[in-house]
């Protein structure tokens, strides 16, 4: 690769490093440092991969299925029951390397999917001080989910050094 100047060269190493990082297992995530996700992970060879399936939220009324909120309610009801799933199988969220957010458009939203919503819990589980790690996402609005109140599914594959 050719560089016209030092400055040049010193941007683009700067850069490369700022958007890279690699958490102590040896996962290696890039993309832009404020973003809300990763742009790529890459796992070493070896590693024990989990698939957690989609999830929906859980009713805040057990007595009421259909009691599970609006989109950020039911994000943070998947989030932190994909947290307890993890802690049981000695994981973080921090080991969760790929993503995929599935959104109805809401109706309070004329139709629209409420991904603002959604990357406000989001932001909350990844890129933290406490939870630097951020996973690569898609986010993507269907028609309909299993149940007709439902309005987030979210499934996940983590990864861990043997």
């Amino acid at each position: 690769m050719k560089f016209k100047s030092i400055a040049t060269l010193a941007t683009a190493l700067l850069a490369t490093a700022a958007a890279t990082t690699a958490n102590a297992e040896g996962i290696v995530r890039a993309g832009q440092p404020t973003g809300v996700i990763a742009s790529t992970v890459a796992i070493p060879a070896g590693y024990k991969l989990v698939y957690l399936s989609g999830s929906t939220g859980s009713p805040m009324d057990p007595a009421k299925p259909e009691s599970v909120g609006d989109t950020k309610a039911q994000t943070l009801s998947i989030l932190t029951k994909m947290k307890a799933t993890l802690e049981a199988m000695g994981m973080t969220m921090g080991d969760l390397v790929k993503i995929n957010v599935f959104l109805v458009g809401d109706p309070a939203k004329e139709g629209k999917m409420d991904a603002p919503a959604m990357n406000e819990v989001f932001k909350t589980f990844f890129g933290t001080a406490e939870q630097p790690n951020k996973p690569a996402r898609s986010t993507v609005q269907v028609a309909a989910l299993g149940r007709p109140w439902t309005l987030v599914e979210i499934e996940g594959v983590a990864a861990k050094a043997p």
